[in-house]
């Protein structure tokens, strides 16, 4: 063969690369924008998912079962997204592609996650909403052990900061003081709702890793059908779980009782009940988004960032106190956040290096083509 047809033949692949380097500034805008719509899904739907559920407790609601119904309920939401979503990557799912595993850790994790719930329902029932965050924040460390360990999470010093920053933001919030709040609760309460929450951190944190692994291992497809699929389905199961004990528990008999005493009246109870599964819905597609985008670490700590949100959110529907304190876990908080983005700038200035070097080399290749056919 000769020099000429040898330069010929390499064309077509020196084109396919050019082609794939002219586009990763574009992929970059559109990985970042993705990225601050599902930490907004994250933050909000937390936020005002805790806020909604105090609030039915606070009114006189105080079936757990319900509360913990309306944190999975509100999956029929995103049914349009789902018709009107397309894969980019795959085709429609059929049979073969919607292997036996997966049906199986759809259904283990939709009764993980509907455990899961009512331990969140008990603690936010009997502690205070500052208290229930700083224990929420736990689950932070107990996503970074696990991600370690499933995920092979690599630790840099921007991220360790960002973790110890955002820890100590929640736990700044444990010296401050609930006048009043804290008493509706006896000792006994208060020790259950402190260890369910304890043990609901945990919890979430090892379905953050394992939703990151299956995403690695199981579903292997990059589109946001696949992020609402998953979101879904596992509603779908934890929703049934859960119908399934408010009947056995004999709570759904005593709905009706609920609603005439709810303090704010019997639309209020409908809506709160309403918007706190929308809210709660909003909250996971976020969550599997970012796991999907990054890893279930970045999302729990997207997660934590937003846990000082409901202490303000408190100040203004609970008649909470705004304390400095509460303002330094909000900064330290802030301070995280940055911390952890700027890791994640200096991965994308790396990548931005190893992609100019790649142009590089094909410039070369081009020229040392162009000069073998002249």
């Amino acid at each position: 063969m000769t020099a000429v047809g040898e330069a010929q033949e390499m064309q077509p692949g020196i084109n396919e690369i050019n082609k794939k380097s002219s586009s990763p500034f574009l992929k970059q805008y559109n990985w970042w924008i993705q990225m601050l719509i599902y930490s907004f899904f994250v933050i909000a739907g937390q936020s005002v998912g805790t806020i909604l559920g105090r609030l039915y407790f606070d009114n006189g609601g105080e079936s757990e079962w319900m509360a913990t119904l309306v944190q999975t309920a509100g999956f029929p939401v995103l049914f349009p997204f789902q018709w009107f979503s397309t894969a980019k990557k795959t085709g429609p799912f059929t049979p073969k592609s919607f292997p036996k595993i997966l049906i199986a850790f759809y259904i283990f994790t939709g009764i993980f996650v509907a455990a899961d719930c009512m331990l969140y329902s008990i603690g936010l029932q009997y502690l205070p909403v500052t208290t229930y965050t700083l224990i929420c924040a736990s689950q932070l460390g107990f996503n970074a052990l696990f991600s370690f360990f499933l995920n092979k999470q690599k630790f840099t010093p921007y991220i360790i900061n960002s973790l110890v920053l955002l820890t100590i933001s929640s736990v700044l919030l444990v010296f401050q003081n609930d006048p009043g709040d804290s008493n509706k609760a006896s000792k006994r309460k208060y020790a259950v709702g402190f260890i369910c929450t304890l043990g609901a951190s945990a919890g979430y944190a090892i379905m953050l890793s394992l939703t990151q692994l299956a995403f690695q291992k199981i579903i292997k497809r990059e589109s946001i059908r696949a992020i609402i699929d998953l979101t879904i389905y596992q509603s779908a199961v934890a929703t049934f779980a859960i119908i399934i004990g408010l009947f056995a528990s004999g709570d759904w008999k005593k709905m009706n009782a609920e609603m005439n005493v709810y303090k704010s009246g019997k639309v209020s109870y409908v809506l709160n009940l309403v918007w706190t599964a929308i809210s709660w819905q909003v909250f996971g597609v976020g969550c599997v988004g970012l796991i999907f985008k990054v890893s279930s670490l970045f999302s729990n700590v997207i997660s934590v960032f937003g846990l000082p949100v409901a202490p303000v959110l408190a100040v203004i529907f609970l008649r909470d106190k705004l304390t400095g304190l509460k303002a330094v876990a909000m900064l330290l908080a802030m301070w995280g956040f940055v911390s952890y983005i700027y890791q994640h700038y200096l991965d994308d200035l790396k990548m931005k290096e190893a992609e100019a070097d790649a142009v590089s080399e094909v410039a070369l290749v081009n020229e040392r083509g162009a000069i073998v056919a002249s």
